[in-house]
């Protein structure tokens, strides 16, 4: 590698004003500095240069006069700003010469020399490492440098210069050296293309690492391996090196020696040939990892790393691999993703590695893997493997356990996971296939498969026998019968094939879903609405097609819920005395059965030395062995009938006084605990790994759990104390009780961020993980560490949130408010079940569903967290992996269920543990274990998606459309959900106005179309139901429209707004969930035929700040606290509008109590009512601000629209705009093309792939003389308060421009569009008219326009003659611009406007 070559010479610092720009109101100029060859922009506003002037007198360390003075008026013309930007240059040129080297920290940061120039970013780092490197340092924490902080660190060092020229001592170079000769962990992240305004190229700048002294990590990310020197510096303490997209090559990290030394060789090696340098191996480096990088080759640099034992290669381009056998400590190796298509005598040259990653290569064949004799792991996922016999090449490896073979084309044989086990004949059991444990029915199948293998084996070897029996002479008579006796026997080898399937192994933890219970397990609480004339609720739905009507609640599997009053039995006195009758007889029969295992025991050890002693005298025997003799009959009979058993009636006696003792003994309770424990044993125990409802008990001396049985339901859900207490004392069975130097109470770090309880037993690889009140649990472990006397420190409550070893660093701000941690269990519960579940789903519900998850809430995400439960049972690796599924809130909808008829406890049990949600399009069916869950998950959860601020997702029922109209009353037949009364807030409005105009109704949503077939009365429980936020909220008003987002400026979406006395609520068009972050609402289709799902925006009334109403009341802009809550409505009606904004101001005036606006029929420019203050065009009405249109607003559109049009400011006197509306250009486009347009999206298609009308929206304004056809930014203007930049757009652009006297004619009908307007001109020359509109108006002359030419709407008529096809939505519009075109056209032309109607 060629040296690095650095500058050693200061370059010259430049500044230059190279342009400006206008934004808003103010002037922002563009300065360019370049620091040699290195350039970058930044942009100031005057106010900026004179902050920093300020700042400089203030030091006194230039001349006030220096700066340019303020100009008042005309600040923004563009002589002015012409001649202040040549000052300005003038002002800064002087400033960099005054200052030459130490710049005022002020200028520095005004030209930004702290992030692009060598000195000032020198500085900052320094400055940086002076307040904090020494808590870095201490922290032991990995420090992040960039490598532009390294490449001005590197120049600082080779400039001769002192260490604190500036004179300030915080940024002293010693700083930095100090802090890197001591750190030991490094990341150098760099990036692709140019580091922000500056022509900068972070991944092509060299630097020098030899500062580093005591690096024991490091990981180099996006930079260059050529430009980095003084890697050889850290061979001597670097313990793990991480290098990704920087190299082509291994040597050029390992021996960056070798550009300059050829033919090298390491130290100590012997050398057959003459070297020209002997280079030193890297001591301590364990860790490589060189993935994703274009490594083509594993070079001879290798034997400079003898010590490694982690080597990662992933993702290069490798295509075979050399010279890893001089690596003899190499444990892990990791080849994934790379080009390699076979791997001939692997073991030459991995040696005794343990892991092996081989994914997502070209491999078709395993032969070079069978001596691999230490390889424990191997993945040979998405490979070329497709014949099951490569699998004998590593069917013999000893120690093989792990084996990934997933997405190979060999996994679509049929039974292909018992197939590839059977390759591994005894080992079948220890091979975890795919990331599965084997089960016993998979090895059941393997054990066939080799009987079948064996009798066939023996079946080749037999008809080769009878082969050589026809060539040979005949057999002895008896050979020829153990022949046929061989013959005959052979056939019972093999199993019947038929045979009931083998038992499934209840003691592995992750087990499959329970079958529903048999016939034969006598009668189940389903049978109490197995009818299939009952009525039969959603969630009673059959989970599966192959099961039968009956209710899903009733036939679904065991799953243990815990009843509500149960809880407060924990300290009822009769109950707390039942448990300690309960132990006290359970501690004496576990005395008894010991006191009768000891006298077992002792009489078989006297038995056995009697029998020893008659052995060792007996005259018969020889060698130590007895033979009984015809004399020795009599010695026999009287040696066996030695032992001589006691008398019954003592024995008697004795279990009587045990049994007083035991009633008598008083065992004291300390703490009851009802709980759902999760009870795990290891694989070699028998008893089953599940969750039960049981009760924990803590003695002085002992720990019980008493579990209850499968059958118990209470009788009454409200059932007393005194009738609920023996219910329960002949319901719990013992099933542990252990003395408590036997248990140990496991801290939070054996299961983090798990509100439970985790208890181990010291014996046996037994675990408990119990679930129960948060506070309950609190108080049980407190006890139980003042019983078992451990410190408290150490059992601190869990942290909330999930864990944060399985969050996105993005993610870990947001989930330290995550609420949660609710146990529950999931089952899909959608209808259609023939195709498999998404795989957000799928991956929850991958493992047994009898093991709870996790659930976790933040303000933004759900989080399902499957915990790996089997770490918890046994030391070491295991097959399962936690994982944490996310799901966006605002896809998250609560299903609306309806309760049945059904009056099984078990049923009415697990309904008010449950609940229902729709995600990814199914059906799930959440049953929290504890009582309390349900309900507080559903709160927090609606609270949750109540404060979210974009759009989120909400279900619909379909049958709401087609309910009949009783007046509040309801049959049974009829839907059973909640109904309330309809308000008085909407009975006014009549059919009609609950209906969409003609132009929104043709493209409405499926969701959309549900809710405009409903009318007032029917609207309002669907309201109350499944869109309000809060159960309080009254709908005061409704409007169809069309709305355009802040967030997509480009897309006018239709929408229907509803008010509430709490929010403001948009239901949009399908299409507004591309809009969502991340395509979080890219799920529209639901399984249930029943539901409709409709994206819905909603914005708190408290979250308003101001409404910005547009000119001529043609739309308003409710503006909230983020652009998510920024959204423009387009009514097109003044009418729609007053009537909106009248209706707010009087929700507003309730949540305030403030008076409401009384209606008037003046002008609302001209009156404002007593409630709210106006100021400067603006209505500050219960703190929300009402911005209406100024007069300087409509001066500007008046005297832009006049300059354009006359070229001179002079006649904007008399030019005055009399109209303005929002309108539809209608277009009619050709099969197959597309409109395009620069505003906001066509807002209705005709067909797909059809010729038809399209409706571009348009700002039409109407003057003495002219008609202007405009697109106008209607959401980015007035620019919010928290808007950081200006919008990409102008806020006018001219489309369309016709002088009133060329009209020709006017025709109305149904001809191109419904109620349109076509308005047909005469092709006469004339003045231009078309150019393009901004707020520029300060510019001498207009640049044409960028589409040019005038033939535009409808298309054009006949010769000489253009067509403007405008639809205005409303009547009242649509009459007053008729009037005024005529009376301007007959004022132009002295005759009555022609006006047509056409069919």
């Amino acid at each position: 590698m060629e040296p690095v070559l650095f500058t050693e010479e200061t370059p010259e610092r430049k500044v230059a004003i190279v342009g400006s720009e206008l934004v808003e109101n103010y002037t922002v100029y563009i300065i360019e500095v370049s620091d040699g060859l290195h350039r970058w922009t930044v942009k100031h506003r005057y106010s900026d240069f004179h902050e920093l002037h300020e700042k400089l007198t203030a030091e006194n360390k230039v001349d006030r006069r220096l700066l340019p003075p303020k100009k008042i008026l005309g600040k923004n013309s563009k002589p002015l700003v012409e001649r202040r930007q040549k000052e300005l240059e003038q002002y800064l040129q002087t400033l960099l010469v005054q200052f030459p080297q130490a710049t005022p920290p002020a200028l520095s940061c005004f030209l930004h020399l702290q992030l692009y120039e060598v000195n000032g970013v020198t500085a900052a780092l320094a400055e940086e490492l002076f307040h904090k490197g020494e808590q870095l340092l201490e922290a032991g924490q990995v420090f992040t440098l960039r490598p532009l902080q390294l490449y001005s660190v590197t120049q600082q060092l080779r400039l001769a210069k002192p260490t604190c020229f500036t004179g300030d001592a915080k940024t002293d170079l010693g700083h930095i050296l100090d802090f890197t000769c001591r750190l030991k962990y490094l990341k150098i992240s760099g990036a692709q293309g140019p580091v922000g305004s500056s022509n900068i190229q972070e991944n092509s700048l060299p630097f020098d690492l030899s500062i580093f002294k005591s690096l024991l990590q490091i990981e180099i990310t996006e930079c260059s391996s050529q430009q980095i020197s003084g890697l050889s510096s850290l061979r001597q303490t670097l313990a793990t090196m991480s290098v990704h997209h920087s190299t082509d090559s291994m040597a050029l990290v390992l021996v960056p020696e070798a550009s300059e030394f050829p033919q090298w060789e390491p130290e100590g090696a012997a050398s057959s040939c003459p070297v020209t340098a002997v280079i030193p191996v890297w001591k301590t480096l364990t860790t490589l990892d060189l993935s994703r990088n274009d490594i083509s080759a594993v070079d001879s640099s290798v034997k400079l790393i003898p010590k490694v034992e982690f080597l990662d290669l992933s993702h290069n381009q490798l295509s075979s691999v050399e010279n890893l056998q001089h690596l003899y400590s190499l444990v892990h190796v990791d080849l994934s993703y790379n080009l390699l298509c076979s791997l001939d005598a692997a073991h030459t040259r991995l040696g005794n590695i343990k892991t092996l990653g081989l994914s997502g290569n070209q491999l078709s064949s395993l032969q070079g893997l069978s001596k691999l004799y230490s390889l424990v792991n191997l993945d040979l996922s998405h490979n070329q493997l497709a014949q099951l016999e490569e699998i004998r090449n590593i069917g013999s490896l000893p120690c093989l356990e792990k084996l990934n073979l997933s997405d190979n084309p060999m996994c679509i044989i049929p039974d292909y996971r018992t197939k590839v086990l059977a390759q591994f004949g005894d080992r079948a059991a220890e091979v975890c296939l795919d990331g599965k444990t084997t089960t016993e029915k998979e090895l059941d199948t393997v054990e066939v498969l080799k009987a079948i293998q064996k009798a066939k084996d023996m079946k080749d070897r037999k008809s080769n026998s009878s082969s050589s029996e026809r060539k040979q002479p005949a057999l002895p008579s008896q050979a020829v019968t153990s022949s046929r006796e061989e013959t005959a026997v052979a056939p019972s080898v093999l199993p019947k094939v038929e045979a009931a399937p083998p038992s499934v192994n209840t003691s592995h933890l992750h087990t499959a879903l329970p079958a529903a219970p048999t016939e034969d397990q006598g009668e189940t609480p389903g049978e109490h609405c197995g009818a299939p004339s009952a009525a039969v609720c959603c969630v009673c739905s059959p989970p599966a097609p192959h099961t039968d009507a009956s209710c899903f609640f009733c036939s679904a599997p065991y799953c243990p819920l815990l009843p509500s009053q149960l809880l407060s039995l924990c300290s009822h006195k009769d109950f707390i005395s039942q448990l300690s009758l309960r132990l006290g007889s359970a501690l004496s029969e576990d005395r008894g059965d010991e006191e009768a295992e000891l006298q077992k025991e002792e009489e078989e050890s006297n038995e056995q030395a009697e029998k020893t002693e008659l052995n060792g005298t007996s005259p018969g025997s020889r060698d130590g062995y007895f033979e009984m003799g015809l004399d020795d009959s009599v010695e026999e009979s009287s040696s066996t009938s030695l032992p001589v058993p006691a008398p019954s009636l003592p024995v008697e006696e004795e279990e009587e006084e045990v049994q007083q003792a035991a009633l008598s003994e008083q065992v004291q309770v300390r703490k009851a605990l009802w709980c759902c424990c999760l009870q795990m044993k290891s694989e070699e125990e028998e008893e089953e790994t599940g969750l039960m409802e049981g009760c924990l008990v803590l003695t002085d001396k002992h720990l019980g759990l008493l579990f209850l049985s499968h059958d118990f339901s209470p009788t009454n859900q409200d059932a007393e104390p005194s009738v609920l207490v023996p219910q329960l004392a002949s319901s719990l069975q013992k099933s542990v009780l252990v003395p408590l130097s036997e248990v140990q109470l496991c801290s939070d770090r054996d299961l983090p961020h798990c509100p439970c309880l985790c208890l181990r037993s010291k014996t046996s690889q037994t675990q408990w993980i119990l679930f129960s009140d948060p506070e309950e649990l609190r108080k049980t472990r407190a006890e139980l560490s003042k019983l078992l006397e451990m410190d408290p420190v150490s059992l601190d409550d869990p942290a909330p949130g999930p864990p944060p070893s399985l969050l996105n660093s993005w993610e870990l701000e947001e989930s330290r408010s995550a609420d949660g941690g609710f146990p529950a269990l999931l089952f899909l519960r959608s209808s259609s079940s023939s195709e498999p579940p998404p795989p957000p789903l799928r991956d929850v519900l991958s493992a047994a569903p009898v093991l709870p998850r996790l659930l976790f809430l933040s303000h933004r995400q759900l989080y399902v967290w499957v915990p790996d439960y089997g770490a918890r049972t046994e030391p070491g690796p295991q097959e399962s992996v936690p994982r944490l599924v996310r799901f966006p809130l605002a896809a998250v909808v609560v299903h609306s269920r309806e309760q049945t008829c059904c009056e099984s406890p078990q049923h009415r049990l697990r309904w008010n543990h449950s609940v229902e949600l729709l995600l990814c399009g199914q059906r799930l069916l959440l049953l929290f274990p504890l009582p309390q869950d349900g309900a507080s998950f559903l709160e927090k959860l609606s609270l949750r998606r109540a404060s979210l601020e974009g759009v989120r997702m909400v279900a619909l029922p379909q049958a709401c459309a087609h309910r009949g109209h009783q007046g509040g009353q309801r049959s049974r037949e009829q839907c059973c959900c909640s109904w309330r009364p309809p308000s008085d807030s909407l009975s006014s409005l009549s059919v009609e106005d609950t209906q969409p105009s003609p132009h929104l109704a043709s493209g409405l949503s499926p969701g959309l179309t549900l809710l405009s077939g409903l009318n007032s009365q029917q609207l309002q429980p669907v309201f109350h139901k499944h869109i309000a936020l809060a159960d309080s909220e009254e709908l005061r008003q409704l409007l169809w429209l069309s709305v355009v987002l802040y967030k997509s400026p480009e897309v006018e979406l239709t929408c229907l707004l509803l008010l509430s006395t709490n929010a403001v609520y948009f239901l949009l068009e399908d299409s507004a969930s591309s809009l969502a972050p991340h395509s979080e609402l890219e799920v529209l289709d639901c399984a249930d035929p029943g539901l409709r799902l409709c994206c819905c925006l909603s914005i708190p009334l408290s979250h308003i700040h101001s409404v910005n109403v547009g000119l001529f009341d043609q739309y308003f802009r409710i503006q909230g606290s983020s652009g998510e809550q920024v959204v423009c409505c387009m009514s097109r009606d003044s009418y729609a509008t007053g009537q909106f904004l009248q209706e707010l101001m009087s929700v507003l005036s309730l949540q305030q109590r403030a008076p409401p606006p009384e209606p008037s029929e003046q002008d609302f420019y001209s009156q404002f009512n007593t409630s709210g203050k106006m100021q400067n065009y603006e209505l500050v009405h219960s703190r929300v601000k009402f911005i209406y249109p100024s007069e300087e607003e409509m001066g500007d559109l008046t005297f832009i629209v006049a300059e354009r049009k006359n070229g001179c400011s002079s006649s904007s006197r008399s030019f005055n705009i009399l109209l303005y509306l929002l309108v539809f250009q209608v277009q009619v486009l050709p099969q197959g093309s597309a409109a395009s347009s620069s505003g906001p999206a066509p807002l209705a298609f005709s067909s797909s792939g059809s010729s038809g009308p399209v409706l571009q929206p348009r700002t039409l304004i109407l003057t003495s003389t002219d008609v202007f056809l405009l697109d106008e930014d209607y959401v980015s203007y007035p620019l919010p308060d928290f808007a950081k930049e200006p919008p990409s757009r102008e806020r006018y652009h001219l489309r369309e421009a016709r002088r009133i006297r060329d009209l020709d004619r006017v025709l109305l009908g149904y001809q191109t569009y419904p109620q349109a307007l076509t308005l047909v001109f005469d092709e006469l020359p004339g003045p231009d008219l078309l150019c393009p509109l901004s707020m520029d108006h300060f510019s001498a002359q207009a640049a044409p326009a960028e589409d040019g030419g005038s033939r535009g709407g409808a298309g054009g008529g006949d010769s000489g003659e253009v067509q403007w096809c405008v639809f205005v939505p409303s009547a009242d519009s649509r009459e007053r611009l008729i009037s005024l075109l005529a009376r301007q056209w007959e004022m132009l032309c002295s005759r009555e406007l022609p006006v047509e109607l056409t069919g």
